[in-house]
């Protein structure tokens, strides 16, 4: 697999960084820079935006993420994705602040075509 094969549109269904067991839906757009480096860009619960930069090698996928808060904090994190294959990522992430004790989950499915966007 090529960091060329992972562009493209995602559903994704993930957990927090905490205790409870809400989950979250969203999207995942990843396109590539001049460098071939990933840009990331989520969209949660059809609400929080969240950016992020990073790079692919032997089938995981690395972004430092970041996005501001209700409070208007920024938060920033980084994401660790095994590229099961061109259309699942399996991930997990963690932000600076967020509780220690516990790390994030995100699946993430390949969407074939617009209309299959789950936000």
């Amino acid at each position: 697999m090529t960091v060329e094969d992972l562009v493209g549109a995602y559903n994704i269904i993930g957990s927090n960084q905490d205790e409870s067991e809400n989950t979250y839906k969203g999207t995942l757009f990843l396109t590539l820079d001049e460098n071939n480096r990933i840009l990331a860009k989520w969209l949660i619960n059809n609400e929080q935006e969240q950016h992020g930069t990073g790079f692919f090698k032997n089938n995981i996928l690395v972004i430092n993420f970041n996005y501001t808060g209700d409070d208007n904090t920024i938060y920033k994190g980084v994401v660790v994705y095994s590229c099961l294959s061109k259309n699942i990522l399996d991930g997990f992430w963690s932000e600076k602040h967020g509780n220690p004790l516990f790390l994030g989950e995100e699946r993430c499915f390949r969407v074939q075509n617009q209309n299959e966007l789950i936000n």
